[in-house]
């Protein structure tokens, strides 16, 4: 079998040249080589150029998600402030909806990168209706995204799942994708998905924001998030000039850290993000208020910096005397934490003991859903941890039962627990772990019983 080489691309190399197939074979690692060098990779402020197209579009929540649902995309300055418009409409299977659309004028902010000015948009659909499918598109009047549908939540504790996600920090379209998308497979119908900080590397860092928008594509666009800021969204003191304009998130957090630190109802569970990065003190009292008015069965908090560390020289214990006696007086649930990129998963503790059955504790989790990894440093309040493994969580809220699943991006479960609500507000918890090895470095490698 003969093939006829017309073209390398280079004027040194062999033009229209036959060979047989052995010859290419033997021949390919040299037109590779050629290929590479001859290649430049393309500019970020190319990849990452906004356009009049929306891009960049994310739900989340900046009021009552039974009624209301809040959406951010991003454009060139081509569009003006007053001209970025979001338009919804009950869903329907009639391709005609969109005749009975109301449309909502955006709020919009230039913000200057590093790659450059774009102009941010937000706007709240206000006035709708509990557990409803709503179709939604943003744009300029000319130049609009697609259709895309979105749920709201019951106004009355009903069943429903979310994701959670530790850090995603790097590597983030080329391995962090992996991560939302097979979450996504997992849990279709998710109501939300909790990021528990440093989501990029570098604040300010536009291409990096991009990848991370790139990698949840238009589930950002139908899925909610809920984001907590890591050290990671800090530059020096400085949060992100991305934050407030790209996350449309709610307010009712301490004076100055107006969504940074926040909170959210959803069916039956209050979910507070805290701010581990800046004002810790300044989170007391607003904690101690928010969750002495809870009015729902189940509280879960997340931040970004552990109450237990699960990574050598990273304790907390200043944070630690600062927040944890709140979650014991309160009773908190689960707390869903990043940081130090391994996994770890305590049982129920209470001042960091582990509980006897009947008594009031909460579950810690630190995890990692990107690819940059620690050490693991073992300690007794760990029920199960990992090392080197990318992780998501899929948590489920029935009634009287929080299901917890932990899974490798490749889809196996890892780690599972049900906590059961008992007389008194105490959890009980039933472990679900598999009895495979854990996935520790081979110093270190136990299997638990």
């Amino acid at each position: 079998m003969k093939i006829k080489l017309r073209s390398l691309n280079r004027p040194a190399t062999l033009l229209a040249t036959s060979l047989s197939m052995g010859a290419l074979l033997a021949f390919a690692p040299l037109l590779a080589q050629e290929t590479k060098s001859a290649a430049l990779k393309v500019a970020d402020s190319v990849v990452h150029r906004p356009t009049a197209i929306p891009d960049r579009i994310i739900l989340t929540f900046a009021g009552d998600p039974a009624r209301s649902q809040a959406v951010s995309w991003r454009t060139d300055n081509t569009v003006a402030p007053g001209e970025a418009v979001a338009q919804i409409a009950p869903a329907s299977a009639y391709p005609k909806f969109g005749e009975k659309a109301v449309s909502t004028t955006a709020l919009s902010a230039p913000v200057e990168t590093d790659l450059g000015t774009a102009h941010y948009h937000s706007a709240n659909f206000a006035g709708l209706n509990p557990s409803t499918l709503y179709a939604y598109r943003v744009g300029d009047g000319t130049n609009w995204s697609e259709w895309i549908h979105f749920k709201t939540a019951s106004e009355k504790p009903e069943a429903f799942s979310f994701i959670y996600f530790g850090d995603a920090q790097n590597d983030i379209k080329s391995l962090w994708s992996r991560a939302i998308r097979a979450a996504y497979s997992d849990a279709p119908k998710a109501r939300f998905m909790i990021h528990a900080g440093d989501l990029i590397n570098r604040a300010g860092n536009d291409g990096e924001w991009g990848e991370w928008f790139g990698a949840g594509g238009w589930m950002n666009g139908m899925i909610p998030s809920i984001p907590t800021p890591g050290n990671h969204e800090y530059g020096g003191k400085q949060l992100d000039n991305h934050w407030r304009p790209q996350f449309a998130l709610p307010t009712n957090g301490p004076a100055g850290l107006e969504e940074t630190c926040y909170y959210v109802d959803y069916q039956g569970v209050r979910i507070v993000s805290l701010n581990t990065e800046e004002k810790q003190q300044e989170q007391v009292a607003w904690l101690d208020d928010v969750l002495s008015k809870n009015p729902h069965r189940w509280t879960v908090l997340t931040f970004h910096r552990p109450m237990f560390s699960s990574a050598k020289g990273r304790d907390n214990k200043e944070l630690r005397a600062l927040w944890m006696p709140l979650f014991d007086r309160h009773r908190v649930d689960l707390v869903l934490q990043g940081h130090d990129h391994t996994y770890a998963r305590s049982k129920n503790l209470r001042a960091g003991v582990n509980v006897r059955d009947g008594e009031s504790g909460t579950v810690y989790v630190v995890s990692v859903s990107g690819p940059k990894m620690y050490n693991l440093e073992r300690s007794p309040w760990m029920q199960r941890a990992a090392e080197d493994t990318q992780l998501y969580q899929v948590i489920s809220v029935e009634k009287d039962t929080l299901r917890y699943e932990a899974r490798t991006v490749t889809g196996e479960l890892y780690d599972a627990f049900d906590l059961k609500k008992q007389k008194g507000g105490a959890n009980r918890l039933t472990e679900r772990a598999p009895k495979t090895t854990e996935r520790l470095r081979a110093n270190d490698s136990v299997t638990v019983p």
